[in-house]
């Protein structure tokens, strides 16, 4: 097949939407697949090269931290594209080249297949300050954008349950997005694990919780800052690894609370490429985040052997599983006294490490092309069906 993938972000940019078209066009090119992106350009420049066209765009940050606005005319690249014929086009984004995507599957009679993958209503704070009229619009745009596609891919079953609710009539399919696990399960370096944790000045005898992603107001990392305050003088550090628009406000909160180096450390963010190697550094990975469609860094976090002390939260069904991978909480004291009990034992944490990896399974990149290619296939066998249909 030929597939068009079609994103607002994409490398050099770091979120979890570019991870999994990365992931996906990889794997599905392994099958024998022709895949191509049509992405944003990070800059004023559209240009295309190396299967990837980038149409020109400026920051729109007002609207969503890090989101961008196509402002060039896009008319030569989609022509491009619509001659090069894409049997089906895959949508990831709502915005700018969600319009792109459709007007290419419309010219070409194609299927648009669309994975939802921001929960909209949990990012109200960023476009009204009402949150009840952010959900209602959440729900209407959700509702107006699921409606002009042929069929959708929800991560988890808590997005698909969500869409529903919001009266999307189209097929939902839940599937994973997947990951790289080759990535995260290399024989660990203990000597490159002990220069990295010396270069942050990490105690040895400190207890690690890792906290991997995006620092932004809806991952509730305040709640972790305040647990960690709440351990008093225990020898635990709490690693944050990532950037974003909330840190300012993270690391004034740490101040207030009297949160220092190796209390608490702000790590920044760190190429892709190396973020296995961070995950080594955590005792357990911890996140106070309910607004997660998925979260790939749990499984991540999984794959590298690492287990979790999450929030609970439905997205999270049936993937951390108490005491065998890891830990759901619902309070603050349920988190402290998980912390404990690893602090009391610490080779409790590490006899988890082999059931975490083996929990990561599910969550194989090359599991998640094949779903998606049999959604593809589906889809277009269904269009081709109808179109029989029409002219018997």
């Amino acid at each position: 097949m030929k597939i068009l993938i079609t994103t607002d972000w994409y490398a050099p940019a770091v979120n979890g939407v570019v991870t999994s078209v990365k992931n996906l066009r990889r794997e599905l090119e392994a099958l024998g697949h022709e895949v191509r992106i049509l992405t944003l350009s990070p800059d004023l420049r559209s240009e295309a090269a190396a299967g990837i066209t980038r149409i020109g765009s400026i920051g729109a940050g007002r609207v969503y931290p890090g989101a961008r606005l196509r402002t060039a005319l896009a008319g030569r690249w989609v022509r491009q594209l619509v001659e090069w014929g894409p049997d089906v086009v895959h949508s990831q984004c709502e915005f700018s080249t969600f319009f792109l995507a459709r007007r290419i599957a419309e010219e070409l009679n194609v299927p648009l297949i669309h994975t939802y993958h921001t929960v909209y209503e949990d990012y109200t704070h960023y476009f009204s300050p009402s949150v009840r009229w952010g959900r209602r619009a959440a729900a209407v745009f959700s509702r107006w954008i699921t409606g002009q596609t042929d069929c959708i891919i929800a991560p988890t079953g808590k997005v698909r349950q969500l869409l529903l609710g919001y009266g999307v009539t189209r097929p939902v399919v839940v599937i994973p997005s997947g990951i790289d696990l080759r990535r995260f399960r290399r024989p660990r370096d203990p000597m490159a694990e002990t220069v990295l944790r010396a270069s942050l000045d990490i105690p040895a005898d400190r207890t690690v919780l890792l906290f991997v992603g995006r620092l932004a107001a809806e991952k509730n990392v305040e709640e972790l800052l305040a647990a960690r305050k709440s351990l008093g003088d225990k020898p635990v550090t709490l690693l944050l690894v990532g950037d974003g628009p909330h840190r300012p406000v993270l690391e004034a909160r740490a101040a207030e609370l009297g949160l220092d180096a190796p209390d608490v450390i702000f790590a920044g963010q760190v190429s892709p490429d190396q973020v296995a190697d961070w995950y080594r550094l955590g005792t357990v990975f911890v996140s106070a985040s309910t607004s997660e469609t998925q979260g790939l860094t749990y499984a991540e976090a999984l794959a590298a052997g690492l287990p979790v002390l999450c929030r609970a939260d439905p997205c999270l069904d049936g993937v951390i599983r108490q005491g065998e991978n890891g830990w759901q909480y619902r309070t603050e004291e349920e988190f402290l006294r998980r912390v404990e009990e690893i602090l009391d034992d610490p080779a409790r944490a590490a006899e988890l490490r082999p059931t975490a990896a083996a929990s990561a399974e599910p969550f194989s990149a090359e599991r998640f092309a094949r779903r998606v290619e049999r959604v593809y296939l589906d889809q277009i066998s269904r269009r081709g069906a109808a179109e029989r249909e029409v002219s018997a």
